[in-house]
């Protein structure tokens, strides 16, 4: 299967000077100036994050905001997963293979996840994961999928948490929102993924101000 087609293994040529300048033109230009004139961004702890891409980045998940705002924070190329289903829409596909974005099964972590993560890392982009896979706006961190820490384990990443509060609410008005990103300390990567998986919501627990539920035993 051609790269064109295969959504789920990218080689290193994807992701070009083409793509990160769309992607910088679709962040910085677009969104940022949204979030700082509507939403009055604040960051925090941008200090943080590495100077090297040995990490991933792992933030929770409140709005459709969060993939665009992570990206216009960080000063190199974010690349997300995105559920498979999303590429078999037309314009939807088009939009996420500009961004960077590569599809996963949420069910399990596959050989070609793993492949891409790798390729990733080795062209100068991060990973990008929203760790409870889809939005939650009830202020709990809940149903954390352990697979972000699977590929910490397995590609030898650490796991920059990012805590986000203020996405939920929609504003159009100048100056009627506010978005605080805080970015915390990078979580080491271990052979031990319930620690990491635990480590993780408990940093954006403290990044948010959301109580962080583990999984019942």
């Amino acid at each position: 299967m051609s790269e064109e087609h295969n959504h789920d293994l990218r080689k290193a040529s994807f992701y070009n000077i083409w793509r990160r300048i769309f992607l910088f033109l679709v962040t910085h230009i677009f969104y940022m100036i949204r979030f700082k004139l509507v939403y009055r961004l604040e960051v925090r702890g941008k200090e943080n994050i590495p100077k090297n891409n040995e990490y991933i980045i792992a933030a929770n998940h409140l709005s459709t905001l969060d993939p665009p705002l992570v990206c216009g924070i960080m000063n190199r190329g974010v690349a997300y997963m995105a559920k498979k289903e999303l590429f078999d829409n037309l314009f939807l596909r088009w939009w996420l293979n500009w961004l960077g974005a590569f599809a996963v099964d949420r069910e399990k972590v596959s050989v070609s996840t793993l492949k891409t993560v790798k390729t990733i890392k080795s062209t100068g982009w991060v990973l990008g994961i929203f760790p409870q896979g889809t939005r939650q706006l009830d202020g709990e961190i809940k149903n954390v999928a352990k697979g972000f820490a699977a590929i910490a384990k397995s590609t030898k990443c650490g796991i920059l948490p990012v805590g986000i509060t203020g996405t939920e609410e929609t504003k159009i008005i100048p100056f009627t929102g506010k978005i605080v990103v805080n970015i915390g300390e990078v979580i080491p990567y271990s052979n031990n993924i319930d620690e990491m998986v635990n480590a993780w919501g408990k940093s954006i627990e403290n990044l948010t101000g959301y109580k962080y539920i583990p999984e019942s035993v």
